[in-house]
């Protein structure tokens, strides 16, 4: 059986540097770091101490820098609950930021977030926590 290192060709070990470069997520330079690793001729078991990887993941991460280069260390999107605050309620929550919240039976001249989030369920219908929109709030800034 062939060494993992001998399945890469040439140009692997600069590709990998620059993505250690360049890499924003701490989860990708980990992968990245490791994959460098068996292309420079170390087992993936030999990894074992270094990298807190599973024999499995690493294996899995190894193959998928061989088959898709760089962009198979990134995660995959993943299915889940959608977000509640789609594109359609945004501008609505928009609106009410910049009008006066008194108008709307606000108790204060400043929005919170709790009475954004039933003034926003009152005119769009979609029950929003004030964590919601308070995190939506955050995101645009």
């Amino acid at each position: 059986m062939r060494p993992l290192s001998s399945h890469f060709s040439p140009a692997a070990l600069p590709t990998l540097a620059t993505l250690l470069k360049h890499a924003k997520e701490a989860r990708v330079f980990r992968r990245a770091q490791a994959v460098r690793e068996v292309v420079a001729g170390h087992t993936i078991q030999a990894l074992s101490t270094t990298f807190h990887f599973t024999h499995s993941a690493r294996r899995k991460w190894v193959q998928r820098f061989a088959r898709e280069g760089t962009g198979g260390l990134f995660d995959r999107l993943r299915s889940g609950r959608p977000a509640k605050m789609t594109g359609e309620i945004t501008p609505q929550r928009n609106r009410l930021v910049e009008q006066d919240p008194l108008q709307h039976g606000a108790i204060h001249a400043q929005w919170s977030c709790r009475e954004l989030a039933t003034a926003l369920r009152q005119q769009s219908g979609v029950q929003l926590g004030r964590d919601r929109v308070r995190g939506a709030l955050k995101k645009t800034r």
